[in-house]
């Protein structure tokens, strides 16, 4: 039964990225599956050297700045998202010009990439995000925070207190709406780019040392479904297990 445990709140917000660290795309209503939401960064930007662009340097990850300055979106039937430069010019992302305007507009060459066996995510299909943990970390800063900053898929309207409720989840299921059943991996660790500016959101104040200091540089949730389906804002969220 999908509303069977103890409800913490409703979807407030629903992002997907279809193409990797490009600003993220809001939704209404969004198709869960086991890779996460239908068509979140199913396609990458690549570097001459093979490395996944992204805004910070890993084995995987290379960084390339400027690209959170993009939008990408998927809206079409035939599933193939849209890059769009900082001036809004639209690319289909399977056209070569795509990855020539990227090259050109970002100064280094660059390659759109879908995604095969390889995932395009850093840690995790899903990734979570509540009000909680948001008005906790504000707090913090002494002032309001763009949940946009942390790149989440799903948003929770667990309320105001604040208090960074999730990061006792870890191994808890979530029922959202009535298909979906996710569980909760772990805490989400976070690096610089929470503190760099994207598509219509402003850096603002430093979150990643006030993470270090006060929550372990993590900030939501790891998740993966366990039962797919549709979820949509302002769905019932409930907890089933216990909350470590």
């Amino acid at each position: 039964m999908p509303h069977q445990g103890t409800p913490v709140g409703r979807v407030h917000a629903l992002y997907r990225y279809p193409v990797k660290s490009t600003s993220g795309q809001p939704l209404v209503t969004a198709a869960v599956t086991s890779s996460g939401l239908e068509h979140d960064r199913r396609w990458a930007v690549y570097t001459h050297d093979g490395g996944i662009a992204s805004g910070k340097r890993t084995r995987r990850f290379r960084p390339v700045p400027g690209l959170l300055d993009w939008t990408s979106e998927c809206d079409g039937p035939d599933g193939v998202p849209l890059l769009r430069s900082p001036a809004g010019v639209p690319y289909r992302v399977d056209d070569p010009a795509a990855s020539e305007a990227l090259t050109a507009g970002l100064g280094q060459e660059l390659t759109l990439r879908e995604g095969t066996t390889l995932q395009h995510h850093d840690e995790s299909p899903l990734h979570l995000v509540t009000t909680s943990s948001l008005a906790a970390l504000a707090d913090l800063l002494g002032g309001a925070i763009d949940e946009r900053r942390f790149r989440p898929n799903i948003v929770l309207d667990t309320g105001s207190a604040p208090l960074f409720l999730d990061r006792n989840w870890a191994g808890v299921e979530l029922a959202i709406g009535d298909d979906v059943v996710v569980t909760v991996d772990a805490g989400m660790p976070r690096c610089t780019m929470i503190d760099q500016p994207q598509a219509g959101t402003a850096a603002g104040p430093r979150a990643l040392k006030a993470l270090s200091v006060h929550n372990g540089v993590e900030f939501g949730v790891q998740a993966r479904a366990d039962r797919s389906g549709v979820v949509s804002v302002g769905d019932l969220v409930t907890l089933r297990g216990t909350a470590s």
